[in-house]
């Protein structure tokens, strides 16, 4: 118990129905986990929620050294899931990362699920997208991406409805021809195209 306490997992052995000794499990945190975690934090993630299998007192040690507010220990895989589900009913969307057997029904879960290159391989199946790098950086890449993408797509969106609302309006008032109309629609159309085709970049501001 006194290891458990210090914030390993504890393996209990048993001979004969008696207990014969104990295994510390120590899972050592990534390097860059807390820098990560604090830079998703920065970048809009409202809440983050550290779903582990391990006793409490291995995951208030994790969560302490992370920084993590948030965390659910003795979970079972559908423990993960159901409370991946219960989020999303409550409204809340949900992104899940995950490497091992244990994360699979979660991740299938999710409305986003991210599985690590070393992950299992089912965990790789089942989530939508798999980071090639070794390290957690990629979320961060990820999330300023699908950042600068929305962004994107709702600029072309109101320039689209700005520029089709001015012609449908001019040529409702007369002031200017329809084959006049239908040639400024498509050279728009075509240059919002050509420039949503540009690479995106974590600053994208265009």
């Amino acid at each position: 118990m006194a290891a458990e306490a210090e914030g390993y997992s504890g393996v209990y052995l048993a001979i004969g129905g008696k207990a014969a000794g104990l295994i510390c499990v120590e899972d050592p945190v990534r390097e860059d986990a807390r820098e990560v975690l604090s830079q998703l934090k920065a970048l809009g993630l409202a809440r983050i929620i550290m779903l582990t299998g391990d006793g409490s007192s291995a995951a208030t040690a994790v969560s302490d050294s992370l920084g993590i507010t948030e965390f659910r220990a003795h979970m079972l895989p559908e423990d993960k899931a159901a409370f991946v589900r219960g989020l999303k009913e409550s409204g809340h969307t949900v992104i899940m990362v995950g490497d091992g057997i244990n994360d699979s029904p979660a991740l299938s879960c999710a409305d986003v699920s991210v599985a690590m290159k070393d992950g299992s391989d089912i965990a790789k199946e089942v989530a939508d997208i798999t980071l090639l790098g070794e390290n957690l950086d990629g979320l961060i890449t990820l999330r300023r991406l699908s950042q600068s993408l929305l962004a994107r797509v709702q600029r072309n969106y109101y320039w689209i409805l700005g520029i089709n609302t001015s012609l449908l309006g001019l040529g409702l008032a007369g002031a200017i021809a329809a084959p006049t109309s239908a040639v400024v629609h498509n050279i728009s159309t075509m240059t919002l195209s050509g420039l949503s085709m540009r690479p995106y970049v974590h600053d994208d501001s265009t």
